[in-house]
């Protein structure tokens, strides 16, 4: 996929929002999904990318985090992928992730001091803030998939982020 960094992007997003026609930015489908072991335990993320009919894989874990954490870190990840401004598909099972940002919910948390509405710390702004970085730079609507119910890319995201989690268990 020509769109896609082979390289993970640690660097702050250089580019500003796509301001071009965003009917001229290549479309990407994005599928992610997280899995944590125990809760907080081994997890494991998964990640499928779809450009024209092309796909990619990837796929991480930690040896000890939270099923959040998973969820946003795919995300993270898959969009970090690519190398230029598109419009984005970003679906997902995590109500968690899909509410954050097509509601403004981190937009808000980050706002108030990454502060919810009742005083109490949001949690991990540290990837609530990659994230709202990266969708700064795309163009992105988000879909809710129902998890477990046979959507096939979800269910190739889950098994991997099972897998990674499962791999990072055994250390």
């Amino acid at each position: 996929m020509e769109i896609l960094s082979n390289e993970k992007n640690n660097a702050e997003p250089k580019n500003p929002k796509n301001t071009q026609n965003p009917q001229n930015s290549k479309q990407v489908e994005i599928y992610t999904d997280g899995s944590c072991k125990y809760n907080p335990g081994p997890g494991g993320w998964g990640a499928v990318l779809v450009y024209k009919k092309k796909e990619k894989e990837m796929c991480g874990g930690e040896a000890e985090t939270t099923n959040n954490r998973m969820e946003l870190t795919a995300a993270i990840e898959a969009l970090s992928a690519l190398k230029e401004p598109c419009r984005v598909t970003l679906c997902s099972d995590s109500k968690y992730l899909i509410d954050g940002l097509s509601k403004g919910w981190a937009k808000s948390w980050k706002r108030n001091g990454w502060k919810k509405s009742d005083k109490s710390p949001a949690l991990n702004a540290d990837l609530w803030e990659k994230l709202l970085e990266l969708s700064d730079v795309h163009t992105i609507d988000y879909v809710w998939v129902k998890g477990h119910a046979g959507h096939p890319y979800n269910e190739r995201c889950d098994a991997m982020a099972q897998d990674m989690a499962k791999s990072y268990e055994k250390l």
